[in-house]
């Protein structure tokens, strides 16, 4: 049953099904082929189940925030001012790639989101520079996974609904793991830039003055972070209020630099639409799926699987660690914590990981799949911006931060306290 399921899923994301309805029709055909009770007509019910937790409100919130941000202007000038403060380090503006990430991660909740508003504005400076296309480009797939680490995080929320966890929690675990991941980035942007010179590009000399001037551009995403993050914290609202409180400011951005339009509304609107409505797609096919899966019995298989495996604590998460890049080459992000997590979730709680840390642990390994060939969206999105060149060369590129996260995995694991220090203090 296990290996005609594996064999399905492939099949059906090979044909170029999109994911959404391949995991509908995987579910429907272990239906037909393994289930003596016609399952899908629970499909209605499995919907609206799926759907109605108002936590998930908060999804098309975040999701309009980042357009809206995204149309004014805020990228272009906070970009100038990351420009301006890290552009003298070995590496010039491949470590204000990953900084303008970082902080725009703290605002738009989304990867996807983040690569390609950060990747619009940086690519155009490649050529001029001189710099290592593919490190550059690297930087800008990997540095755009930050989007689901640093809060808010819409990927965090989904876990938190799968897995009943806290996430003001999650989102103050969050916080050093993905500060620690974008230092770890510009640490190897910065090592490569001294081995290899050649690869940092040509660096302009900028004033004290023009970098005390450009703080004024760097104010608006983090008076976002504050206001959602901390209206959360303070108690003032729950994490879909804080979400709505994000996007009243961003309107007041918009205004504030003029950008504020019916035509730009129109376009925010419908973005927002068509990616609230992916997402929404996948949820519920991910949903139907597992509730095939579970009736059919797959799920007591799988676990009493892996409970047979006797497997030590840590050797468990290590084996999790090699699924999750090998499943990252095949799957969606969203669809690969929504199918896997109800099923892998309950067997490392009960060898006694932290759900919170656990947490972390999984949007770490969300962010592999971001950048790993064939299916990692991130790569697709840094490509999609460039006017040449092959999808290899934003692969080679983005192989290396792999390597990294993969580090910062082992970090979490001999200091946990890295996540899970600001949610037991403050939490």
């Amino acid at each position: 049953m296990l290996g005609t399921t594996l064999v399905l899923l492939l099949a059906l994301l090979a044909a170029a099904i999109p994911v959404a309805g391949a995991l509908g029709t995987l579910g429907l055909l272990l239906d037909k082929i393994y289930s003596k009770m016609p399952l899908s007509l629970a499909l209605g019910e499995v919907a609206w189940s799926s759907s109605k937790d108002f936590l998930l409100v908060s999804i098309p919130m975040f999701i309009l925030l980042g357009e809206i941000l995204l149309r004014a202007g805020v990228a272009e000038r906070m970009y100038a001012a990351m420009v301006k403060w890290l552009a003298w380090i070995p590496g010039g503006l491949m470590h204000s790639n990953i900084g303008a990430c970082a902080i725009f991660a703290a605002t738009s909740g989304s990867s996807v989101a983040t690569a390609a508003t950060v990747g619009t504005v940086a690519l155009p400076l490649v050529k001029k520079h001189g710099y290592n296309e593919r490190l550059f480009l690297g930087t800008l797939a990997a540095g755009g996974t930050l989007g689901i680490l640093i809060p808010p995080s819409i990927n965090m929320i989904i876990y938190a609904v799968l897995t009943d966890t806290s996430i003001p929690k999650l989102y103050l675990a969050g916080i050093i793991p993905g500060l620690g991941l974008a230092l770890l980035f510009m640490a190897f942007v910065g090592i490569c830039c001294m081995v290899k010179p050649a690869w940092g590009g040509r660096t302009e000399s900028v004033s004290w003055s023009e970098r005390v001037a450009s703080l004024v551009d760097l104010l608006p995403p983090l008076g976002i972070f504050l206001v959602v993050v901390g209206s959360i914290y303070a108690g003032l609202a729950t994490p879909t209020e804080a979400a709505s409180l994000g996007v009243v400011a961003a309107l007041g951005l918009a205004a504030f630099y003029k950008k504020l339009s019916i035509a730009m509304m129109k376009e925010v609107m419908e973005n927002t639409m068509r990616t609230t409505a992916m997402v929404m797609m996948i949820i519920v096919a991910a949903y139907f799926l597992n509730f095939v899966i579970s009736a059919i019995g797959l799920t007591t298989m799988l676990t009493d699987f892996i409970a047979g495996l006797g497997l030590s604590k840590f050797e468990m998460l290590i084996a999790l660690v090699i699924f999750y890049l090998i499943l990252g080459c095949f799957m969606e992000t969203l669809s690969m914590m929504i199918t896997t997590i109800p099923i892998v979730a309950p067997v490392m709680f009960g060898l006694g990981f932290d759900p919170i840390w656990f947490g972390i642990i999984i949007i770490i390994l969300i962010e592999m799949a971001l950048i790993t060939p064939p299916v990692g969206l991130n790569l697709f999105v840094v490509q999609s911006l460039r006017t040449h060149g092959t999808l290899n060369d934003v692969i080679v590129g983005s192989v290396p931060f792999v390597g990294i996260m993969v580090l910062l995995i082992l970090l979490l694991t001999i200091f946990p306290g890295l996540a899970l220090w600001l949610p037991n203090t403050f939490g």
